[in-house]
């Protein structure tokens, strides 16, 4: 089974900012999946299970807010017993531009705090993650995430959420090297 995070902030009042795109790529693919369970809260993470390209996936929104991710992760990779290059962690990162799609097997923390929480948790650097490009903040850098898209943005990420789905499914199917190798470039 592979295990399908998306990063984000629970609550209404977070739905459309930038920190919250994590959260978005995970209902897209849930759209696209054959779904076989609905919503379910296990380990302090809204979880789906599903099937796609027939593989069992689990998608997860953990509900502990962005800071403190690496908690809910942690629990569903021991819960359900993830080896750890079958998870892929979905987030935004201040460091690409709009539009911009990153997939790696492993790496730092880049300066995101729900990846520091889930290194710290996880003891290793060594997983696979999307980063998907917000482009960089003019001002408070807090501000700058919980804020929304402007409507140009929002449509250039709104394209950039399809490439995603597209990016995991091909993580999904095939392998890492192969999403990288087809998803690593604007």
């Amino acid at each position: 089974m592979k295990l399908i995070v998306g990063l984000g902030n629970p609550g209404i009042h977070y739905d459309q900012t930038k920190h919250n795109v994590g959260f978005r790529v995970i209902d897209a693919l849930y759209e696209k999946c054959h779904r076989s369970t609905s919503h379910t809260s296990i380990c302090k993470s809204l979880i789906m299970q599903a099937t796609w390209h027939d593989v069992a996936i689990m998608l997860a929104k953990p509900m502990t807010y962005m800071n403190n991710s690496g908690t809910a992760i942690a629990a569903l990779i021991r819960q359900f017993d993830i080896p750890l290059s079958e998870l892929c962690v979905v987030y935004d990162d201040v460091h690409l531009d709009i539009g911009v799609l990153r997939m790696r097997q492993k790496g730092s923390d880049g300066g995101q705090k729900g990846m520091k929480s889930i290194i710290h948790h996880l003891g290793t650097t060594a997983f696979p993650r999307l980063r998907i490009g917000i482009g960089e903040p003019i001002g408070d850098l807090t501000d700058y995430v919980l804020t929304g898209f402007t409507e140009d943005e929002e449509i250039e990420i709104t394209h950039t959420i399809e490439r995603a789905v597209d990016a995991i499914g091909t993580f999904v199917k095939d392998d890492i090297l192969t999403a990288m190798n087809q998803f690593n470039r604007r």
